[in-house]
């Protein structure tokens, strides 16, 4: 009897702390969520009839921060209701990028394993050798330019943008379900952004762009240089040590930080890397670099990766080949999910 009680005892303990893990709530980030939305209607309401150069530069800021917040998001902050913090930052007005296909192919990205790899990374910047060199010649010439810092930040968000909807549509034409979810959610945001913007704000969509692609060029600097190909997975995310975009960046130029501990909200991060700043720099063998400054000195018009992946993907796979099924890792802490692996895109 005694044993049973302990057992039920036990059990309801377990239970308080669950119920309080899900209503544990990061409102450091709500406020920061909150304030972004307050910052768009302000831009847009007001501060674009008087100055609309100055509505644009903050709507700028607005954009690139909202990309960070949905990028928080993906990795279950700021509540542990994946629901909620959807509800929090899903609505688009970056206009391009579905949540939940953002939050299904960046959670993918966090298998450190696969980092860089033209497949089955889809963040990599690297390209295969046999893929590249069916290129035409002026889409080879343009991934160049898009290797350096100053190309990344002019054309990248066009290129990413295009190859982005090419793949999404080809998706969409193969009936996958996951993916026309997503896209019919986003366009239920756009339905409300848009009339927003054009009726509301009283602003030109074309004046919107503006700030749409001059905030995905912000956030460019951040993912220009954050992974380069290195034996060691480790050795293959960078460290930015200091940037005043830090903030407008959620603490991400700390990348090896937030690779390692990937459901530490963004506040922490800087004191968790200060604490062991001379282990962390070990860890990746160096990489990293004091700000965003010096990458530009160092690679403003010169490519600082190749096209080409450098080690991986050099011949294509001939024949039927096992690939085994991947688990995502349980980086949102919201648990696992089967990864399906994808056959080389043709």
């Amino acid at each position: 009897m005694g044993d049973e009680r302990a057992y039920r005892r036990e059990k309801a303990q377990k239970s308080h702390k669950r119920a309080r893990g899900v209503l544990r709530t990061e409102w450091p980030t709500v406020a920061l969520i909150a304030s972004c939305y307050a910052a768009w209607a302000g831009a847009g309401l007001f501060l674009w009839t008087f100055s609309p150069w100055l509505a644009i530069a903050l709507l700028v800021l607005v954009v690139a921060l909202q990309s960070s917040l949905m990028h928080e998001a993906a990795h279950g902050h700021p509540t542990r209701s994946a629901l909620v913090n959807e509800l929090l930052v899903g609505l688009p007005i970056g206009l391009v990028y579905p949540f939940r296909r953002f939050k299904t192919l960046h959670l993918r990205h966090h298998a450190d394993e696969r980092l860089t790899d033209p497949f089955d990374d889809p963040e990599s910047y690297y390209r295969a050798l046999w893929k590249h060199r069916d290129l035409p010649d002026w889409l080879k010439l343009l991934l160049q330019v898009n290797n350096t810092m100053v190309g990344r930040f002019v054309i990248g968000p066009l290129i990413a943008n295009i190859g982005f909807f090419i793949t999404e549509a080809k998706l969409l034409a193969q009936g996958d379900e996951a993916v026309r979810r997503a896209w019919l959610h986003h366009l239920a945001g756009l339905a409300l952004v848009l009339p927003v913007v054009v009726l509301a704000f009283d602003m030109p969509f074309w004046a919107y762009l503006v700030p749409v692609y001059v905030g995905q060029s912000l956030i460019a600097v951040r993912t220009f240089a954050e992974h380069q190909w290195s034996e060691r997975p480790d050795g293959r995310t960078i460290i930015v040590e200091r940037s005043p975009l830090a903030l407008l960046f959620l603490n991400n130029n700390l990348h090896l930080v937030h690779h390692k501990m990937p459901t530490v909200a963004w506040y922490r991060l800087p004191a968790l890397f200060r604490e062991r700043r001379d282990e962390w720099l070990r860890m990746n063998d160096g990489y990293s670099y004091p700000n965003y400054f010096a990458l530009l000195r160092d690679y403003a018009f010169r490519a600082k990766e190749p096209v080409v992946h450098p080690f991986l993907r050099r011949m294509p796979e001939v024949g039927r080949v096992f690939r085994p099924r991947l688990r995502a890792r349980n980086v949102s802490g919201l648990g696992t999910a089967p990864v399906p692996a994808e056959p080389p895109k043709e």
